[in-house]
């Protein structure tokens, strides 16, 4: 497992790439900020036979292609929330809607989602959970019959559903996790959790491992701190943490990663004008 700071002013004792815009400072973090475990494709058995070291995280975030029953022992071992959104190799999570009530509808019947008890589909979705705002979007770029693939112009109207969805969120003050350093009202997000990468973000040489072009759009529009895909295995392209063009850092958590993230600084709009204001 990766254990990365994510901070941008401070230096990480690990070596690891420092993934965000703050250092986590000597309380470890924990003042205004959370760990999270972000997971991705390869599932890390040592982690639920031995959960200890981990134990200091909030949230966990999974990208997809990961056995539901490890994503459920994750979460019974830390005994904390999961985001996730299903990869090209996981079953078509289509048409279930979460109701009022909390049950889980599907044709507008209830019945037991596939996903583990508690999980959090954020795929076309903005949901906030342990602080963060997180926006997703599963799947990858079609190569095959299978489920969750799309095409370039399917999943940039997806995109545009989500930027819609963003939109229309209730907005918060202190610029995301609370106790945050931007002091004006904020109604984005602080993660964007993906399958697929951005294409020529991160992405790999073959067409099934091509990223999307409509993700460099939708981080421009909502701007998170972070993006966070799997999909490309380490064998597959390349790893390292590549920044966007909008200031949205792109990070692969292919395996299993411990990320810091602290109250959330504005990405700078490249556009001009005040990053707080969204």
């Amino acid at each position: 497992m990766r254990d990365v700071t994510a901070g941008g002013a401070g230096h990480d004792p690990s070596g690891e790439v420092p993934l965000s815009l703050l250092d986590p400072g000597p309380d470890g973090g924990r003042r205004g900020g959370i760990y999270v475990l972000a997971v991705s494709d390869e599932p890390d058995e040592a982690l639920v036979a031995n959960p200890a070291r981990v134990r200091s995280v909030d949230l966990i975030v999974a990208c997809g292609d990961l056995p539901f029953d490890y994503l459920g022992a994750l979460m019974n071992a830390l005994n904390v929330p999961l985001v996730f959104v299903p990869g090209n190799h996981d079953p078509d999570l289509s048409g279930y809607r979460t109701s009022r009530a909390g049950l889980t509808l599907r044709a507008g019947i209830p019945v037991r989602a596939p996903w583990p008890d508690g999980a959090v589909n954020a795929d076309g979705r903005v949901v906030d959970v342990a602080g963060l705002r997180i926006a997703g979007l599963g799947g990858c770029l079609r190569y095959s019959a299978g489920p969750n693939q799309y095409t370039d112009r399917q999943l940039a109207r997806r995109a545009m559903v989500l930027r819609a969805r963003a939109r229309r969120h209730r907005p918060r003050r202190g610029g995301g996790m609370d106790g945050g350093v931007d002091s004006g009202v904020d109604s984005g997000v602080d993660l964007l959790i993906t399958h697929a990468p951005p294409r020529r973000a991160g992405d790999g040489d073959d067409p099934p491992h091509w990223g999307f072009t409509a993700l460099h759009g939708l981080a421009g529009a909502l701007r998170p701190t972070l993006l966070l895909h799997g999909h490309v295995h380490p064998c597959a392209g390349s790893v390292r943490p590549v920044q966007l063009q909008s200031g949205t850092r792109v990070v692969n958590v292919t395996g299993s990663h411990r990320i810091w993230i602290g109250p959330r600084v504005a990405v700078p709009d490249p556009r001009g004008g005040d990053p707080g204001a969204r």
